[in-house]
């Protein structure tokens, strides 16, 4: 599979509206991610701290979060470089800009096999920018791997139910099982009765619970802390997704506005 990662230098950066140039905060930001640019080929730790200096001394800036994101993927954290493409998603101002962000969280959810999660992520960066063929063809690669993880996942299911069919049968042929569970019964009845005093009440039972837990209790595992579980991200490419829809409904219904309807006849 291609890549686009990509960082934005200082031609980019310098690219700012008279207006910008007056905002202290994004220039200092700006500053920051182009020292930042400089040292991250050959110093990630350095150059992380530049970037991080850059999103906390303008959060808006998406620039800073994507190329944070970048460095990230460079180094093989994939979980990072999601996290910070979706924060450049949010603070992203133009359709470049999303692009190549929904563009770099399909190539690190494709990093992590979450084929379908990516397919979603690739659509937002075509919607943003239909013309990039490297989108169109990171697109396909994932929705081919979707399809043949969604084709593993009903082959696995019906293995369990041809497993599951299985044990019902045996138990049925199984005449033995009908005389041990019977055993079974009487076995659990005299322990039972052995349980109670003479006066037929049950004996005081030995405390199984240990800090008002039961032994046995499993604790259930924890989540990394920063790490996004599979279904946070599908739930946050559907809500950018179901945004950007909504940004192309509204731009669809301003230019069906401001076309000119022909009379029937010019007077």
């Amino acid at each position: 599979m291609k890549q686009n990662i990509v960082y934005i230098f200082l031609f980019l950066v310098v690219t700012v509206s008279f207006g910008q140039q007056k905002d202290k905060a994004l220039q200092k930001s700006n500053d920051f991610i182009y020292e930042g640019n400089n040292i991250v080929a050959n110093d990630f730790v350095a150059a992380e701290k530049e970037y991080r200096k850059a999103i906390s001394k303008k959060p808006g800036n998406a620039t800073g979060a994507y190329n944070l994101g970048n460095a990230y993927y460079d180094e093989g954290n994939f979980d990072e470089a999601l996290m910070r493409h979706m924060e450049a998603v949010k603070s992203a101002t133009t359709k470049s800009e999303k692009h190549l962000a929904f563009h770099n969280i399909g190539n690190a959810l494709m990093k992590q096999k979450q084929c379908k999660e990516a397919v979603e992520a690739f659509k937002n960066a075509l919607r943003n920018d239909p013309t990039d063929e490297e989108s169109r063809y990171n697109f396909v690669v994932a929705k081919e791997c979707a399809e043949e993880q969604q084709k593993n996942e009903d082959k696995n299911k019906d293995k369990d139910k041809d497993k599951e069919k299985k044990e019902d049968e045996d138990k049925k042929d199984d005449g033995d099982k009908k005389d041990d569970k019977k055993d079974e019964g009487d076995k659990d009845k005299k322990e039972g009765d052995d349980k109670k005093d003479e006066d037929g009440k049950p004996k005081d039972e030995k405390e199984d619970k240990k800090d008002g837990k039961p032994d046995n209790e499993k604790k259930k595992p924890q989540q990394q802390p920063g790490k996004l579980s599979p279904q946070q991200v599908k739930n946050l490419l559907e809500a950018m997704s179901n945004e950007e829809k909504k940004v192309q409904k509204k731009m669809n219904a301003k230019k069906a506005k401001g076309k000119k309807v022909r009379a029937e006849k010019d007077w």
